[in-house]
């Protein structure tokens, strides 16, 4: 869900991306650009800061500074990867509790909050992806939209002509999901700038069980939409779990309400749904299979080309912040091996 388009800063970086390789829907576009290109590009132009801020000072200074383009690109795939490995761990931890494997559910959920709590806020914050409450909704009704009347109709309708009538009346679903939120967030819009009218609730996730099970699409173009779907949505429910907490700690409960509302009908409805017919989860074994690969690709491969270059580019605080993740997901990687064997051994 990445539509590329020129941009000025990451400010104006929308919350919709529907082409992206790896991020659909409701998340935030590439700059134009390749990664290696190094033209600079300030973040955060007329925005208030980042929710991020309270959890790595340093970042916010970094922020400050023009970060080249490429450092911007690779700072929204890095959020991408990172928001998707929260939603991802999270249902596998589900899947080890009803396999009564407490402890390997326990790893799983802590390395979610890792993923969310610690690289994604960090990442955030030197991206200074939250604005004013203004400007997250702003960003959030372009992303409903593009997601809404372009992106979940296309896969829907690629997924009928590939005979993946499933997966296509779920795209249908979603669009039509989008939409409503979209029409919410206008609402909160309206009456955030002229202070005049209600700003809506969110209305209640339908949580989805995601249990083991094989992908129930048969073409590999409806698959790989259904993983760009999924990227968006745990995009998504990040940002919009931050856009929540900047309106809470400026006193805007009823918009804070509605980013947190969204965010878990993000996560608990639409990527579940996303993620049963991708086949995301299997048993606990393989969870823990998949979750080494993640890893070890995080960080053999991911961050330390993202640090390689923000490092070359001058921008050595996002360097840091790249090798600091690179050594976690190191350990993140030693520990799903860890608990693999003794599971086998348990088994």
């Amino acid at each position: 869900m990445q539509h590329i388009r020129s941009v000025r800063a990451l400010a104006i970086l929308v919350v919709a991306s529907a082409a992206m390789g790896g991020g659909a829907l409701p998340a935030f576009s590439s700059p134009v650009g390749s990664p290696q290109d190094a033209s600079p590009v300030k973040p955060g132009v007329g925005t208030q800061g980042s929710a991020a801020g309270r959890t790595d000072a340093a970042a916010g200074k970094d922020a400050s500074r023009v970060l080249a383009l490429s450092t911007v690109a690779d700072l929204m795939v890095a959020m991408r990867e990172e928001a998707f490995a929260y939603a991802s761990y999270s249902f596998f931890g589900k899947q080890a509790e009803r396999e009564k494997l407490p402890r390997a559910a326990k790893l799983f959920a802590d390395t979610a909050d890792d993923e969310l709590n610690d690289h994604f806020m960090r990442e955030a914050g030197l991206a200074d992806l939250v604005g004013s409450d203004e400007s997250n909704l702003r960003r959030a009704i372009e992303g409903e939209t593009t997601e809404a009347l372009t992106s979940y109709p296309e896969f829907a309708e690629q997924a009928r002509r590939d005979g993946d009538t499933a997966a296509a009346e779920l795209f249908d679903e979603l669009a039509r999901d989008e939409n409503d939120h979209r029409k919410a967030l206008t609402a909160a819009l309206k009456a955030v700038v002229s202070g005049k009218g209600n700003v809506p609730a969110a209305s209640a996730a339908r949580h989805e069980t995601v249990a083991a099970g094989v992908p129930l699409a048969s073409s590999p173009r409806t698959r790989e939409n259904l993983d760009k779907a999924m990227h968006g949505e745990a995009l998504a429910h990040a940002a919009y779990t931050l856009f929540a907490q900047h309106a809470k700690d400026h006193g805007h409960a009823k918009v804070a309400a509605l980013f947190t509302g969204l965010a878990d009908i993000e996560l608990n409805e639409h990527f579940a749904g996303l993620a049963r017919q991708a086949g995301l989860v299997g048993t606990t074994a393989n969870n823990l299979r998949a979750s080494v690969a993640a890893e070890h690709h995080a960080y053999r491969v991911m961050y330390p080309k993202f640090a390689e270059r923000a490092r070359k580019a001058g921008d050595v605080r996002v360097a840091e912040v790249f090798t600091d993740a690179a050594a976690d997901e190191t350990r993140h990687a030693r520990a799903f091996e860890q608990e693999l064997r003794a599971e086998k051994r348990a088994g």
